[in-house]
């Protein structure tokens, strides 16, 4: 049942929408994925990837064009963003996985406790 098409839209569209607002759908939805439907954590990984991407490019396409970022400022972070994709990818296939999913769990517990602990700066 939680893998059939109806569970996936609501998931996929409740995810789709944490991802657009910066919140970390890709995160949750790895964690659903390998907790919830017991998939292999590559294939995760992988299906992460495909989940963000079309969501990434509508959400940095209507940013753009409503003016609230800009094309230049965002150049070195695209550049830098690919990069280290690929670097990540090499090194990912060369770490055992469980310390993969160990690594993965412990950025998770630090950006959850970070978001827990963060204040905002005041303007100058």
């Amino acid at each position: 049942m939680l893998n059939s098409w109806p569970v996936a839209l609501i998931v996929g569209t409740i995810l789709g929408t944490l991802a657009g607002l910066g919140v970390g759908g890709g995160s949750l939805l790895v964690l659903w994925l390998t907790l919830i439907l017991h998939t292999p954590y590559p294939e995760a990984r992988i299906t992460n990837l495909l989940f963000f991407l079309p969501g990434a490019v509508i959400s940095t396409f209507l940013r753009v064009k409503g003016k609230a970022i800009s094309v230049n400022r965002i150049w070195p972070a695209i550049l830098t963003g690919c990069i280290g994709a690929v670097l990540a990818y090499f090194a990912g296939r060369n770490i055992d996985l469980h310390l993969l999913k160990k690594l993965f769990g412990g950025l998770l517990l630090f950006t959850g406790i970070r978001e827990l602990i963060y204040r905002p700066r005041k303007a100058k």
